[in-house]
């Protein structure tokens, strides 16, 4: 173990596959965990750290949002991520000035994001300036006065404010006042690039955007199905939720198009049968689903539970409250009243036998929970393949009861945070009303840029200032190479961030670098003391974060008091918003919170409490749904999925088990028998040998849409047990394959479960021109 960053940098022919296990967790994870902590921290540091880790009082993850217990808690209350996000942030590596000095951009262009990131915490705010080659230190005052400047210079809607879901509540507030004070509503976040398309599916049929279950419905649930998620990697805490769902007696359906280790097996590292035993196995019936087939399948299992209904009334659907709470089941019992099984089976791969297994299922369970995540939300039919989940849910019920509702699973800690703050490009008047009287400003109310809006706005040059709360946008999002050379013809760039990325050096003609605290740090720089941030996680909990350990620099400043002094040297000391007391006491700043923001009346007051509060949901609370027309909606969809070119097949992209979004821990995805490498396409045997491919061929992936081509170089083809016309490969290498304009309807989602693909070998790739 070493706490030096490390020299090399990926080296692909070194990669190494072995076969995918078939069990998550168990005592190697503990290992791993703990020898990631100890080679970054040290042991005194990464035990701090870990024993305070989602205990009360304690440090929120910065992981994924899965929520806490509201009784008991464990003493290590955190999966094996979670402890490589630690690491990584406790960290006592350090980018320092001479670490800018020695490096050039040209050279750290070169780099991967895995040497980029491993390289440690930056330490000081630094420059770069038309004509430099290098980034060098600038002093805090110096650069909040050039971030002033620029943005006063140019008009409103030429700014863009992104934020990462790291971001606490607080700080995103007022990043959120600081962008509408200026008068733009250009505030992208990294929702548009994940859930947005559970938000425009669930509040245009039940009212809200959010979940309507809590963990212990979780607990409590008869019937969990899990879809388009793989909860080891992504969300390994849900792995002992659906442990004790399943001790309960429930059961729980998997629907992926891979067979993640997660959905099988559990060896909870905190129980005997974990360290020693089998686990515990988790899915009942595996659906190994076609990508993009989704929707097929739900509406498969809506026309099978109606006509359960039909052959016995009153056996499926709950007439009491579909009629006191819903509208248009006769619309879409009418719709689902037939079926084409040859259709449905082609779209889905799945057998009509295998459908009807889950169906029975359902119609056997009181108390249904779905689950979702990423392999739903980004499909041009995401919305709705996410409407027929809820007119599922709908017809039986499971809204408002123990047990049973939809859970849109969200992979970033406090990205759900981030929206309920008003970080949103579509800002609701209600909210806005209640901002302009609070803080005597009048904000703009004509919508702003998404993610997706924004990509063609840099490409477009429409952008004279971006500004980064977290996050890595050049690597992120979609049409990476167009993107990296538009980024680059920018104004001023400025990024709030922990440690360097991709983004920092596809930067703008000027660019900042500005240091910030992690979650672990201590925030007691004020002077009434140490701050407590807030989070909201998956199931609407709002509770305390605070960081303990001493920050590896004493030039790091807090998100809060970072934005504060970027408003005041842009608005002017005498603004009509005291920033400064705000980034003094955070107090000041959930009291304003409290009368603008709906549930958070005494904020402070309920923060304080053992558990903090849970916001108000009425689907789940009352049984009630703020839609338009004040009830829940039943759908009607025409039957749609993905049907790649001849000689092409579908790719989507997933996380490592290494990896958090853009930051790679590591080079091991061990569950899937993968380490060394990343630029990987995993295909199905008979697809490879049909294509005219082998097992391990070296070749370059090209992607078709609307008859424009991307290509990616260098990739190798890794033979893997996927659905039959699927490939799958790691996010963000196959960024560079998205076309910007593939996205889902309606939520502007990027589509990178929906990619056409074909490969040509490495060699041929040189000859081989692009259209």
């Amino acid at each position: 173990m070493t706490r030096r960053a490390p020299i090399e940098d990926i080296n692909e022919d070194n990669l190494v596959v072995t076969k995918p296990k078939k069990s998550a967790a168990g005592v190697e994870a503990v290992l791993v965990a703990l020898d990631r902590g100890f080679a970054q921290a040290g042991v005194p540091r990464t035990a701090k750290a870990l024993l305070r880790l989602n205990q009360r009082d304690g440090t929120d993850c910065p992981g994924c949002a899965w929520p806490e217990s509201q009784g008991h808690r464990k003493t290590a209350e955190f999966c094996e991520n979670g402890a490589k996000a630690v690491a990584e942030e406790s960290t006592l590596r350090t980018v320092t000035p001479a670490f800018w000095a020695e490096h050039s951009i040209e050279e750290l262009a070169t780099k991967t994001e895995y040497w980029l990131g491993n390289q440690g915490r930056i330490t000081h705010p630094v420059v770069i300036r038309p004509g430099d080659t290098h980034y060098s230190q600038i002093s805090w005052n110096e650069a909040f006065e050039l971030i002033g400047e620029r943005i006063r210079a140019t008009v409103p809607d030429r700014t863009v404010f992104y934020t990462s879901g790291r971001t606490a509540n607080e700080a995103a507030f007022l990043y959120q006042l600081f962008a509408r004070s200026i008068g733009t509503n250009n505030l992208p976040d990294c929702s548009n690039m994940c859930h947005e398309s559970s938000g425009s599916a669930m509040n245009a049929t039940i009212g809200i955007g959010k979940g309507t279950v809590s963990l212990e419905d979780i607990h409590q649930a008869e019937l969990i199905l899990v879809v388009g998620q793989n909860p080891g990697t992504n969300h390994p805490r849900m792995l002992s939720a659906l442990k004790e769902c399943k001790d309960n007696g429930g059961r729980v359906v998997a629907v992926n198009p891979l067979p993640e280790a997660g959905l099988f097996n559990f060896k909870d590292p905190q129980s005997v049968s974990g360290l020693i035993g089998d686990g515990t196995a988790l899915a009942d019936e595996y659906l190994q689903i076609k990508v993009g087939g989704d929707l097929a399948l739900f509406q498969a299992l809506g026309h099978l539970l109606l006509e359960a209904e039909e052959r016995v009334p009153g056996s499926v659907v709950d007439a009491e409250f579909v009629a006191a709470n819903t509208q248009g089941l006769d619309e879409y019992r009418a719709a689902r009243t037939t079926i084409d099984w040859a259709e449905t089976e082609k779209a889905t791969g799945l057998t009509a036998v295998e459908i009807s297994t889950v169906a029975q299922m359902m119609i056997d369970s009181t108390a249904t929970i779905i689950c979702w995540a990423l392999g739903l939300t980004q499909q041009p039919h995401s919305v709705n393949t996410l409407k027929e989940i809820i007119n599922l849910l709908l017809l039986q019920g499971n809204f408002g009861k123990p047990g049973a509702g939809a859970c849109p699973v969200r992979g970033h800690s406090n990205v759900q945070g981030d929206r309920t703050m008003g970080v949103w490009e579509k800002p609701k008047e209600p909210m806005l009303a209640a901002l302009d009287k609070e803080f005597g400003i009048e904000s703009p109310r004509t919508h702003g840029l998404d993610s997706v809006d924004t990509v063609a706005a840099f490409e477009n040059d429409d952008v004279d200032v971006f500004v980064s709360m977290g996050g890595n946008f050049a690597l992120a999002c979609s049409d990476t190479v167009a993107l990296e050379a538009a980024m680059q013809r920018v104004g001023l760039t400025v990024h709030v961030s922990t440690k360097p990325n991709r983004s920092h050096i596809m930067h703008g003609t000027t660019s900042l670098i500005l240091p910030t605290l992690g979650r672990t740090d201590t925030d007691d720089k004020h002077p009434g003391g140490r701050q407590v941030l807030s989070v909201e996680d998956s199931m609407s909990v709002v509770r305390t974060t605070q960081g303990r350990l001493d920050p590896v620099s004493e030039h790091l400043l807090a998100e809060p008091v970072i934005v504060a002094r970027m408003a005041s040297a842009t608005l002017g000391d005498d603004h009509v918003i005291d920033w400064k007391a705000m980034a003094d006491d955070y107090d000041v700043i959930r009291d304003r919170i409290s009368r603008v923001l709906p549930g958070f009346t005494d904020f402070n007051a309920r923060l304080k409490t053992k558990n903090g509060f849970v916001l108000p949901n009425p689907p789940r609370d009352t049984r009630s749904f703020a839609t338009d027309i004040g009830r829940a909606r039943f759908t009607v969809s025409p039957l749609e999925y993905l049907t790649p070119p001849a000689g092409h097949l579908i790719l989507q992209t997933m996380r490592s088990h290494d990896q958090y979004n853009t930051t790679f821990y590591g080079l091991d995805d061990r569950y899937r028998g993968i380490s060394g490498g990343r630029r990987v396409i995993l295909i199905h045997q008979d697809d490879a040998t049909e294509l005219g491919f082998a097992d391990r061929d070296m070749v370059d992936v090209i992607s078709t849409f609307q008859g424009e081509e991307r290509r990616a170089n260098e990739f190798r083809l890794v033979v893997y047990p996927t659905p039959r016309g699927c490939a799958a490969a790691y996010f963000p290498e196959a960024n560079a394959l998205m076309h910007r304009e593939l996205v889902a309807r309606e939520s502007n989602t990027p589509g990178y479960k929906a990619m056409s693909v074909r490969f040509i070998t490495h060699e041929a790739a040189k000859s081989a021109p692009l259209t």
